[in-house]
């Protein structure tokens, strides 16, 4: 998916520090942001940002893979050329009829909000999975990690993961993303649930997860327990929740307890673009679990990657990560 940042935008309907799919209504912004404003164009989508910055992390060329949908246009030529170039495995589908995806990015002060009209990716289907070239992908991983976003796509290829993942002793991990994502496609996100080992979120999906759920808590602490506690599939691992709060600590649940993990707090000059902070956290996370260190050093390094992201345009990074 290719991103269109802008810095200021006020219209159609757009709520601050928040993530929606595109509607009628939203198709002339795409335009009209583009005529009007001076916008940049980065390659992106939630899972492959934190696969890049994992790799980015790791600085082990093929370390890391995607996959996902794309259009056979320039976009996704140059979806292609930006993610190889960071050193990641990709496997795209490439839908010869819809254009690749693309996200408005509007940012208002220190809070963005996302308007994503996922054209090709929105049309992946787990036949393109199931190929043996790309199977071998999800065979040879031993840790895999999926955005929630992709659950209003193609549910089936994640429960397939899923199962393969608990069947095969891997580490299953996915994100709450979006507060609709736990709202409007509860029943799916259900089903997947239960074979996470490891579920990340932001606090504002997480209050609106509690909130669907009954659980009549605001606390995210309490949330992040409660998930954690969700039934598990398989037992062969433990469930980890982690939710980060912006400039407040990141709260880890584990083991029927709550940790809370200060974060670096950057002065106001140095943030750039919130855009996302949340998947380079994810990355900089994972980057240190497959290797197995400590959950510590992998809050560690996913609040690193979060204050690099954040201040640049984009989730983009500099050509070296400087984590010790």
């Amino acid at each position: 998916m290719i991103f269109l940042l802008v810095f200021v935008f006020d219209r159609y309907d757009i709520t601050s520090n928040n993530a929606i799919l595109a509607e009628d209504k939203h198709t002339p912004m795409f335009e009209e942001l583009v005529e009007k404003y001076n916008v940049e164009y980065i390659a992106g989508g939630a899972t492959q940002n934190s696969i890049k910055v994992a790799q980015w992390m790791l600085q082990v060329p093929g370390a890391t893979s995607y996959m996902g949908g794309i259009g056979k246009d320039k976009f996704g030529e140059e979806m292609k050329k930006n993610s190889r170039l960071a050193g990641v495995n990709v496997h795209y589908y490439e839908d010869e009829t819809t254009p690749t995806g693309t996200c408005a990015v509007c940012i208002v002060g220190d809070d963005r909000s996302l308007v994503a009209n996922l054209a090709a990716a929105n049309c992946y289907k787990s036949d393109h999975l199931k190929r043996p070239e790309n199977w071998a992908l999800v065979e040879k991983a031993k840790y895999i990690y999926i955005a929630g976003f992709f659950l209003t796509v193609s549910p089936d290829s994640i429960q397939l993961v899923a199962e393969h993942a608990a069947a095969n002793n891997k580490i299953f991990s996915m994100n709450l993303s979006a507060p609709f994502i736990c709202e409007f496609f509860r029943d799916v996100q259900e089903k997947a649930l239960p074979y996470t080992d490891f579920v990340f979120g932001y606090e504002t999906e997480a209050r609106t997860f509690s909130k669907v759920h009954g659980w009549e808590t605001d606390n995210v602490e309490e949330i992040a327990l409660k998930i954690s506690q969700w039934p598990k599939a398989s037992g062969l691992h433990k469930r980890i929740t982690v939710i980060t709060q912006g400039v407040d600590p990141v709260c880890v649940a584990e083991d029927g307890k709550v940790k809370k993990f200060p974060v670096q707090l950057l002065p106001k000059e140095k943030l750039v673009d919130a855009n996302g902070t949340g998947d380079a956290f994810v990355g900089g996370f994972l980057s240190q679990l497959v290797q197995e260190k400590p959950i510590e050093e992998c809050v560690r390094a996913g609040c690193y990657a979060a204050n690099v992201i954040i201040q640049r345009s984009g989730c983009t990074y500099p050509e070296k990560p400087d984590f010790h």
